[in-house]
């Protein structure tokens, strides 16, 4: 037996403190997971764990300040009251952060998931240069992190881009409509930050914003879905069993760029007739007649009075995300498509025309029609995604904080 063999051997001290945290990770996903507060005896039940062993690793994160226990409910059969559990509130601070073309944005949670604070600066990014925007996003998360948590440790602090990430790499590689190329936002920021040691992480705000609406959506049932962000750009994401799907690269979902029309017009990315150019957020401003700094209830409600220009534009978005998602519905095999971002607010106005190419394009309809849904998070679903996923690796991983 080699050494390695030896050292992880089912009795050995390390394969011991691997299922310790492991198990640890597995209770705190529980309580916090869990819609009603859960006793010691219900986490024993939900986890499969001994109570022994529930009752010495509650002890832990109690200690940790990871969770906290509410006051005691009494028993409906005889025994022993029962002390409800719930994750420790304003005990940490996760920080989720955004750069976007029309703005940048910083929310900061606790363990429990509420808001401590929150800025969006509004701003023009189209074809910026990468230094200036990551110093202001620096300034604005140091700004929120003092006046919203500035006597808590902080976990970590997540990105959320419109564009494509490489994770392993720690680079943007692109985000057509920034005019960004290879920026390695993650050095830039931790340098910026001037908190030695933080976690800094990205990645795709479609990706982010698809997390969040599957958490939105776990009591309803809906766990497997294609969900579309509508901004100016437009991203995608697979969830399949509540999980994000992200391809070898983790690139999968990037249906903006689905061609359309290959005589369209000229995209960001230097491909022509993508589906931004039809369904973006400037893309409707444009067919609309529309000032670019107007807002996508102005578009709504200038359909609804029946303004020609506004009208054509929903009608061509619609047709033109039905094409890209009934292609994306034929290959993936998906039952229910969510509209979130600008899409949300509009989806009166494109679901039929969307709904249209659905119908007639996906092979299955007949028997399984595709349902199209608005999203639950409407408001800044990258921002809590992001902030959002700082904090899961906390619960995935506790004992790595509390080592901390």
């Amino acid at each position: 037996m080699t050494e390695s063999a030896r050292s992880l051997s089912p009795g050995s001290p390390a394969r011991q403190a691997s299922l310790r945290a492991h198990n640890l990770g597995v209770l705190l996903a529980a309580v916090v997971d869990s819609t009603t507060p859960p006793s010691r005896a219900d986490l024993a039940q939900l986890t499969g764990l001994t109570r022994a062993t529930v009752s010495a690793l509650t002890d832990r994160l109690l200690a940790a300040g990871l969770v906290t226990v509410l006051p005691t409910v009494r028993a409906v059969s005889a025994g022993r009251p029962a002390a409800p559990l719930v994750p420790a509130a304003g005990t940490l601070a996760a920080v989720g952060a955004e750069i976007d073309v029309d703005h940048l944005a910083v929310r900061v949670v606790d363990l429990t998931g509420a808001t401590l604070g929150e800025r969006i600066v509004p701003g023009d990014h189209r074809s910026s240069d990468p230094a200036p925007v990551l110093a202001a996003l620096a300034a604005l998360c140091r700004d929120v992190v003092a006046a919203a948590a500035a006597d808590l440790p902080v976990a970590g602090l997540c990105v959320a881009l419109p564009g494509l990430v490489d994770s392993g790499a720690g680079r943007l590689r692109i985000a057509p409509n920034l005019g960004w190329r290879d920026v390695d936002v993650v050095g830039a920021l931790s340098g910026l930050l001037d908190r030695p040691g933080l976690r800094v992480v990205q990645a795709n705000e479609a990706t982010l914003a698809a997390q969040a609406e599957a958490r939105a959506l776990r009591e309803s049932g809906v766990t497997s879905f294609f969900y579309v962000s509508g901004e100016i750009g437009i991203g995608g994401a697979l969830v399949r069993d509540g999980r994000i799907v992200a391809g070898s690269h983790g690139w999968s979902g990037e249906i903006g760029h689905t061609l359309v029309d290959p005589a369209g017009p000229r995209c960001g990315c230097g491909a022509s007739g993508c589906l931004e150019q039809y369904a973006g957020t400037d893309a409707l401003r444009r067919r609309a007649g529309l000032p670019i700094d107007r807002g996508v209830g102005e578009l709504s409600a200038l359909a609804g009075r029946g303004a020609p220009g506004a009208v054509a534009a929903l009608q061509a978005a619609g047709h033109a995300l039905g094409l890209a998602l009934s292609t994306a519905v034929n290959l993936l095999d998906v039952d229910t498509v969510v509209l979130g971002g600008t899409f949300a607010a509009l989806v009166d106005h494109l679901r039929e025309p969307l709904q249209q190419q659905l119908r007639s394009r996906v092979l299955w309809d007949a028997w399984a029609p595709v349902a199209v849904r608005p999203a639950l998070v409407t408001s800044g679903a990258a921002l809590a995604g992001a902030a959002l996923s700082i904090r899961s690796e906390i619960v995935r991983d506790p004992l790595a904080w509390i080592e901390r």
